[in-house]
């Protein structure tokens, strides 16, 4: 024992700073940066002056809406973090980092109302195969013992948190911790260095008995060290700090931490755990699957378009080294050149010369390069490491710019917008004529469009998508139409006489003929389907028809006025008059809907469906999702604009969907009014 984990991992460290809304993660970085003199003192979040905090709607809305940046050293060491918002809105921002990082810190709190949003970290964690640390956070606030809260915040996790440290307590307040593993006091110090000390005589059986389940967990994956359990002798300190580090770098445990990030209590025994426990750039490479081929490897974690420095491509040297003016590879076999190396700190960035296996960088100009992509000496490229696929989107809204002048400038700042941000998706809806804006919520669509409003000074306006509502009919009618214009010289004629019918919904559109003798030629036969396609693009009741068979029956023509342009003409007029025989009606899509939310929610989000004109098919335990279910519904397109909002209110935040097209249903009544005033042709 005491050989597993291989000792400590020297070299450049990437951690990442992750964990649920408003655990105190910007404040944990603060105080980390504060600890190691990256910055000259914490500012507290309230103030908007964190490093995290740097951009105008982070301070606007008291959240961090993006992956923030800071490089810094600790005990010779450098260590870059990464502090990942904590909203599931912008959740997406710490997949590519993850990706690249060697450990995560997550940052959680004694609060039960968090605990699906704490999954939802873990579970990704899970399926990245990143270690982490967790450290919980505020435990000076917190009302039960640390015990009882890691056994409430244990079904979050699918390994065994490891409880490394007890709080301290004088008279019922924090005052320190217990260092389960040295077997030390530390007396905490505001903003400062724990002082040293000797664990109390009345706290020495609370420290055995958690030093104990400690110890009992590590000999799961230690056989040594449960012989010596077994046969109650002591195990020696480096052995236990070796079964600390390899459990930790294995994944088979997390191992827990205490503090009080707010007052830079815990901070130091974190960074000691980080430096000495932590993985390297080896081990990383290793679990991203990188070939040790002796190229320089990169992988790209974030990009960040400044106002002077223009692009930046955030990313980790796997291995290798890049300096300024390299050549490096794109994925397909193009090249591009870096211009600028640069250390990050928050908003900040200072010029380096090269960067080496396991540093952190900012690359310039390299205009085509995406987030997620991996990047190499190697000519021809390398394999992608990293596949970065964004959930659906949730929420939209049409936008256009307040002056028509700022159109072009408007769809390059999206452009830009969605090189910093790949989950936003930007469609154009042709029936609609509307630009569609497509992202994880209300905030995070909110947040664009005060980026594009302040960033970038375009004035834009927002509204709700128009819906693809179609019409049909219920009945068959026929219908002559003639078209006859005589204005000097060659006149217009068409003559034509069509049967409209009804068809099975999901049909669309067919078109025959039955001419016979020639009444209306070959030649005007494709004419007349023309004139009827473009008829049905805008029906009666103002929307494209669909599910409509149309047979041209009989007709006539004249040999020198007859034109194509003349039987398109007979043949809208035709559907024009015939149509309104058939009895139109309105069709709305409806789209099939899986939620998923946690079980305690359930209840809730059955209620609210039928209340949205939706109908439940079923719901059951999400597959390997313990606290969680998944409830399938259908519901019309109309009203899922906003279900985003109403799902998160009811399940603290956390709840999603996915939403695919099911099938158009007819829609009657003040509902169908409101869409034809609103869309149609009543408008």
């Amino acid at each position: 024992m005491g050989t597993r984990a291989g000792g400590r991992r020297t070299g450049p460290k990437c951690i990442a700073i992750v964990g649920p809304f408003a655990s105190g993660k910007t404040t944990l970085l603060e105080a980390i940066l504060a600890r190691t003199g990256a910055i000259p003192r914490q500012n507290p979040v309230s103030s908007g002056n964190t490093v995290s905090d740097h951009s105008p709607e982070a301070r606007a809305h008291a959240m961090s809406v993006e992956a923030t940046i800071a490089s810094t050293e600790f005990m010779g060491e450098q260590i870059t973090f990464v502090d990942c918002p904590g909203s599931i809105e912008f959740s997406f921002e710490a997949e590519p980092v993850l990706a690249a990082c060697d450990l995560a810190v997550v940052v959680a709190e004694a609060d039960e109302k968090k605990i699906p949003a704490l999954q939802l970290i873990m579970r990704k964690l899970d399926d990245l195969g990143v270690p982490r640390i967790l450290f919980l956070n505020k435990v000076d606030k917190a009302i039960s013992g640390v015990r009882d809260t890691l056994k409430m915040l244990q079904p979050a996790s699918s390994v065994p948190l490891l409880l490394r440290q007890i709080p301290l307590r004088k008279d019922g307040v924090v005052i320190g911790s217990i260092d389960l593993a040295l077997e030390r006091a530390y007396i905490y110090r505001e903003y400062a260095e724990s002082e040293v000390a000797r664990i109390p005589g009345d706290d020495k059986a609370r420290e055995l008995e958690a030093r104990f389940s400690m110890l009992e967990t590590l000999a799961d994956h230690d056989d040594q060290l449960m012989e010596q359990l077994l046969e109650e002798i002591e195990p020696p300190k480096d052995a236990i700090f070796d079964d600390l580090s390899a459990d930790l770098r294995d994944g088979v445990v997390t191992p827990v931490l205490i503090g009080t990030a707010e007052k830079g209590n815990g901070v130091l025994r974190l960074l000691k755990a980080i430096r000495h426990d932590a993985p390297d750039i080896e081990a990383t490479r290793k679990r991203l699957g990188a070939s040790d081929g002796g190229a320089t490897v990169v992988q790209v974690m974030k990009t960040i378009h400044t106002p002077h420095g223009g692009k930046l491509s955030v990313s980790r040297i796997l291995s290798g080294q890049v300096a300024d003016g390299s050549e490096l590879w794109l994925p397909g076999g193009d090249t591009a050149k870096v211009s600028g190396i640069y250390k990050m700190l928050g908003k900040d960035q200072f010029k380096l010369t090269a960067a080496k296996a396991g540093d952190t960088v900012a690359l310039g100009k390299l205009d085509e390069v995406k987030t997620g992509q991996t990047l190499t000496s190697a000519k021809g490229g390398t394999k992608q490491l990293f596949m970065f696929e964004p959930p659906q989107p949730v929420f939209a809204f049409a936008l256009r710019p307040k002056e028509r002048k700022d159109e072009v400038k408007m769809s390059a700042a999206i452009q830009r917008l969605a090189e910093e941000d790949p989950s936003l998706s930007l469609r154009h809806n042709q029936d609609s004529a509307e630009t569609v804006l497509s992202g994880h919520g209300e905030m995070h669509l909110r947040v664009v469009r005060e980026r594009l409003e302040g960033k970038n000074q375009i004035p834009v306006e927002g509204h709700t998508p128009a819906v693809p509502y179609r019409e049909t009919i219920r009945k068959s009618a026929q219908q002559r139409g003639r078209h006859k214009k005589q204005s000097g010289g060659h006149g217009q004629f068409g003559d034509v006489v069509i049967e409209i019918k009804p068809l099975p919904r999901g049909s669309g559109f067919q078109f025959t003929d039955t001419i016979t003798g020639g009444v209306v030629p070959k030649t005007y036969i494709q004419s007349v389907e023309t004139g009827i396609r473009d008829y049905l693009k805008n029906g009666p009741l103002g929307f494209p028809v669909v599910d409509v068979a149309v047979n041209l029956s009989d007709g006539s023509y004249h040999a020198v006025d007859s034109s194509d342009m003349a039987f398109q003409m007979a043949a809208k007029l035709a559907m024009k008059e015939g149509m309104a025989a058939c009895s139109p009606v309105l069709l709305e899509p409806v789209m099939k809907v899986e939620i998923v939310t946690p079980s305690d929610a359930t209840s809730k989000i059955i209620a609210l469906i039928p209340q949205r004109r939706g109908q439940i098919l079923g719901y059951d335990a999400r597959p390997g999702w313990p606290g969680w279910d998944v409830v399938e519904a259908t519901m019309p397109q109309a009203e899922i604009g906003d279900l985003i909002i109403e799902l998160r209110s009811a399940t603290a935040g956390v709840a999603s969907y996915r939403a695919v097209f099911d099938h158009m249903a007819e829609l009657t009544g003040r509902l169908a009014d409101e869409a034809m005033n609103t869309n149609g042709k009543a408008a």
